[in-house]
């Protein structure tokens, strides 16, 4: 057999996005807001996309960037993966059809979260007649496109999921909290018509002043949390496995990321739009040098209620984000961290005329 037909070491998701004729991005860190789109014939006549693989993507999940021209829609879509919309801009409305026949719209804008039940039937319109929209699809495709490795068995498959619709409030912005702990709260829903305005929970032990909540979506494998840090503060760094993509919601600052043992730091700056994925056990720390509060969403492959990969129950039991490397967890206490961290984020400080607000866990001579 020639070497050239022998079937050996093969992904077909990148096959399948190599033959899409999309832009397919492979970077740590993007601008979603400013990235190239090409024509998605998939996604519809006048919609655009790309393909954004990330250096911490993992195997189970990646990010589709969807451009909706003004005044258009796109075709009616209809998958066997699971996927968590982000909206980057623009205003429009989605109508899915549940497992009964019925039909089912709601309307989304910028940093609106929503979720469609496994396998639904949906259509997403542009409101806007002049301008174009941006959404972020956070998806397990390359999970299921390496599993099946069958286009027509994913994009074609007439199986229902009526479980997976819940009420039908959940597509107007209804939803059920579940008080767990701190940094385990539940909100699920289908919908979030605005995450960035969305009231979190304390959550004190991930950082200063720190609050969270963790999202069921569409009773899906995907899971979503957003947390907010402070005027004046950061996080506490941690670290945990691959595929967390960190959408950045409001606010301006970065994150540092580095390995253990590395003598320097990998920065990234930040503000609505960006996105970047930590790799496996990279640890990583968020900091906010805006005069606003600064919050983020997190959105990967394995959710609070199904974690599905170890590494996600893990982070839930007995490698906690808010816990200690010390005491067996994935964070470094404030006290632990390297002693340029704090130095440079005040310095951060000066040329955005923010005051610190973390003197009482640092001594600060300004």
């Amino acid at each position: 057999m020639a070497e050239s037909t022998v079937k050996f070491l093969l992904d077909p998701y990148m096959d399948w996005a190599r033959g899409e004729g999309i832009p397919l991005i492979d970077e740590f860190g993007v601008d979603l807001l400013s990235l190239e789109t090409k024509s998605w014939p998939r996604l519809g006549s006048g919609c655009g996309g790309a393909v954004v693989n990330l250096k911490g993507r993992g195997d189970y999940m990646t990010v589709f960037l969807m451009e909706i021209g003004p005044g258009g829609k796109s075709d009616t879509q209809r998958h066997l993966y699971e996927e968590v919309f982000y909206v980057l801009s623009g205003h429009g409305s989605v109508t899915i059809e549940t497992s009964d026949g019925r039909r089912h719209s709601f309307e989304w804008g910028p940093q609106s979260l929503f979720s469609l039940p496994l396998n639904a039937s949906y259509v997403i319109y542009n409101g806007s007649g002049r301008e174009a929209a941006r959404l972020a699809s956070a998806n397990n495709f390359p999970l299921m496109m390496n599993v099946f490795h069958n286009e027509a068995f994913i994009f074609g498959n007439p199986c229902k999921f009526p479980e997976r619709e819940g009420p039908t409030g959940y597509f107007s912005g209804e939803g059920e909290l579940t008080a767990i702990r701190p940094g385990r709260n539940l909100w699920e829903t289908s919908f979030v018509p605005d995450v960035g305005a969305f009231e979190l929970m304390a959550w004190e032990a991930r950082g200063a002043g720190s609050s969270n909540m963790q999202f069921i979506l569409a009773d899906g494998c995907m899971g979503a949390h957003t947390s907010e840090m402070p005027v004046g503060t950061y996080k506490k760094g941690h670290r945990h496995g691959p595929g967390l993509h960190i959408f950045m919601v409001h606010g301006e600052g970065y994150s540092l990321l580095w390995y253990e043992g590395d003598k320097d730091f990998h920065r990234i700056d930040w503000r609505h739009g960006m996105l970047f994925a930590p790799p496996e056990n990279m640890f990583h720390q968020h900091f906010d040098t805006s005069p606003t509060p600064a919050r983020y969403l997190a959105i990967g492959f394995g959710s609070k209620r199904y974690p599905v990969v170890y590494a996600r129950r893990a982070g839930s039991e007995n490698q906690r984000s808010d816990v200690s490397i010390k005491e067996g967890g994935r964070q470094v206490e404030y006290e632990d961290q390297d002693p340029r961290i704090h130095a440079m984020w005040l310095g951060e400080l000066k040329k955005t005329g923010v005051k610190s607000g973390m003197s009482k866990i640092f001594p600060e001579s300004n």
